[in-house]
């Protein structure tokens, strides 16, 4: 009897940016055909990154701008991608290694490259505070819906979970910035969430919930990140892993993550895959 292989849905990935700061690792991994990654309980192993052994990359970013050459690369070889894209427009104090302009105009390349179902939005962590408030979201989502018009057809938003970490490095920033973030009411969410919903629907665009913001609105479906019944839509792959959450209220289908913790340079003060920054910089040292 011959059994067959099941393809595996790669991540690339929760833990950190690649194809902001790691896109030529990855490539050389891709070229040997496989790449080592770290388990959850600190044991290696490694997982083939062959054509016919990979289902579909998923990426996550917050700038493909450095990668959409390696992109190229693989769209013509065959490989299947999809992507999520984060994009918010938070001030500087929040992330402080990102430009939004420039990846918008990289997000725009990308969505003519494959096409506007190819990219999930992700307008993720919804961050209210004291420079951020109700007022500043509304007016910012119109912005980017406006510019994104025509180049996806997904928004995915969630609000931030404070785990104790983020808490640590909040409350931090808190002190030397002055800048309060706030963990807003269900109601401020909801009536925050309403308005999306129709600022969205006006420029085209479907707002969906991602894990922890589910319910906030009748008019929000619940989605996942990673998402066979997506990747069966733009490739026609039937054969592909089931359920796996990462979290409570996650729906993500399984997926191997290749990516490392405390490697990532967008020094976003919410970030739950980074320790610290002086982490970060050992890290980079080894």
């Amino acid at each position: 009897m011959t059994y067959k292989r099941q393809t595996k849905i790669i991540s690339v990935s929760r833990r950190t940016d690649i194809p902001a700061f790691h896109g030529e690792r990855f490539m050389q991994d891709l070229h040997s055909g496989y790449a080592k990654y770290t388990q959850y309980f600190g044991n290696e192993s490694k997982v083939s990154l062959k054509k016919e052994d990979v289902a579909c990359f998923v990426f996550w970013s917050k700038d493909y701008t450095q990668f959409l050459g390696s992109l190229h690369e693989m769209l013509e070889s065959g490989y299947r991608s999809y992507f999520n894209y984060t994009l918010t427009n938070l001030p500087s104090a929040f992330e402080t290694n990102v430009d939004h302009d420039r990846a918008l105009k990289a997000l725009r390349v990308m969505s003519r490259m494959y096409s506007p179902a190819h990219i999930n939005w992700r307008y993720d962590p919804i961050v209210l505070s004291s420079i951020t408030d109700y007022d500043w979201q509304i007016n910012n989502f119109k912005d980017l819906c406006s510019k994104l018009k025509g180049y996806v057809n997904r928004c995915y938003f969630n609000f931030p979970v404070y785990y104790g970490k983020v808490q640590v490095n909040l409350n931090i920033f808190t002190k030397k910035t002055g800048i309060k973030v706030i963990n807003p009411d269900n109601e401020t969410k909801t009536k925050l969430i309403t308005a999306f919903v129709d600022i969205a629907k006006e420029n085209g665009i479907q707002l969906f919930s991602c894990a922890e913001s589910h319910g906030y609105s009748p008019d929000v479906r619940p989605t996942h990140c990673i998402d066979a019944a997506i990747i069966n839509q733009l490739y026609h792959i039937n054969d592909l892993p089931g359920y796996k959450a990462s979290r409570q209220g996650c729906g993500c289908t399984q997926s191997t993550d290749i990516g490392s913790y405390n490697t990532c340079n967008h020094g976003c003060i919410y970030c739950y895959a980074n320790t610290s920054s002086t982490t970060i910089k050992q890290q980079a040292l080894k």
